[in-house]
């Protein structure tokens, strides 16, 4: 592996959580921990044998700085352009079964990562390593961050770099329309795709199963590799015109946040260690269940965890 196997990009927020199923507007409290796609991607893969970076623009704040020490905390590589303008973005999570649901209030207008360019980065960092990976979260925090996205994935393929890019579309943040229109223009810079099979169908359009699904997008736009995955079942995996299948592993869910995040840094780090899709694909699952059981976005997982749960086939590993 490089010095840097994988480099990621995006937004990391606050996370306030009032405890247990307690209601926001009744709560006296909050458990507060850095919570952001990309950074819960590269913490997984570090996890499990990678080295990782996370770039981003974050303000000169205390806010800012308990963002960047949690995820040093966590053993990855923060790269960061620390900014005197614009705020920390947060989210509200309230926890709650049915019917009322688990809901997520953002609070991230006017953020510092809203404003960032790629010519504000050290793009050789980007360029020397393995992996290249961001979110479709970050081009819908606004239109700086589109071109960003776009430029950097440009700069990763410049180089060589493997771009990995996890869909991930939030109704909250932009509509169907907007995140197809936006997304599909980075479609040609992007060699690993990973999708959830709802978005495949609500925001591309596509129709059919998660395996015609991932053979209509690879074929179409031209991926390398096309994860599809497809929430309590599983996922499959798309690479050489071949469809490779796997199903979930059952888990005791105590927090769902950072499930797919989980699943994302687990693929990639074992593809880096040269494991074959089929493979990836059984320790992804593994790390995504193992996730649902810990609070909070990051999964603090072990790879010695994961390599028993793929041994056990999802068997109690404290057995």
């Amino acid at each position: 592996m490089s010095e840097t196997d994988i480099v990621t990009f995006g937004e990391t927020m606050l996370r306030l959580s009032p405890p247990g199923d307690e209601r926001l507007e009744n709560a006296d409290e909050f458990e507060v921990r850095a919570a952001g796609a990309e950074s819960n991607v590269a913490i997984a893969a570090s996890r499990l044998g990678a080295s990782a970076t996370w770039l981003s623009k974050v303000p000169e704040t205390a806010l800012g700085r308990r963002v960047v020490g949690e995820l040093r905390g966590h053993g990855i590589e923060t790269d960061v352009v620390w900014s005197h303008r614009g705020r920390q973005g947060t989210y509200y999570l309230e926890h709650a079964g049915k019917p009322r649901g688990t809901n997520v209030i953002y609070d991230r207008k006017n953020t510092a990562v809203s404003t960032a360019e790629a010519r504000e980065f050290d793009l050789d960092r980007i360029r020397d390593a393995q992996v290249f990976f961001t979110t479709g979260i970050t081009p819908a925090l606004s239109s700086t961050l589109r071109d960003t996205t776009l430029n950097l994935l440009k700069a990763a393929r410049k180089g060589g770099t493997t771009t990995a890019f996890d869909f991930n579309y939030r109704r909250k943040l932009w509509s169907p329309d907007e995140a197809k229109e936006t997304l599909t223009r980075l479609f040609p810079g992007i060699d690993v795709l990973i999708i959830a099979a709802r978005d495949a169908r609500t925001v591309l359009g596509f129709e059919g199963d998660p395996r015609q699904l991932a053979h209509k997008l690879g074929s179409q736009y031209d991926f390398t590799t096309v994860v599809v995955t497809r929430g309590s079942e599983g996922a499959v995996g798309w690479h050489d015109s071949v469809v490779h299948d796997h199903d979930a592993y059952d888990t005791e869910t105590v927090d769902p946040i950072g499930t797919g995040d989980a699943f994302a840094g687990a693929f990639i780090a074992r593809r880096l260690n040269g494991d074959d899709v089929p493979t990836a694909l059984e320790y992804a699952a593994a790390t995504a269940s193992l996730k649902r059981t810990i609070p909070g976005d990051v999964a603090l997982v072990t790879a010695e965890e994961v390599e028993t749960v793929v041994k056990n086939q999802g068997e109690d590993i404290s057995r």
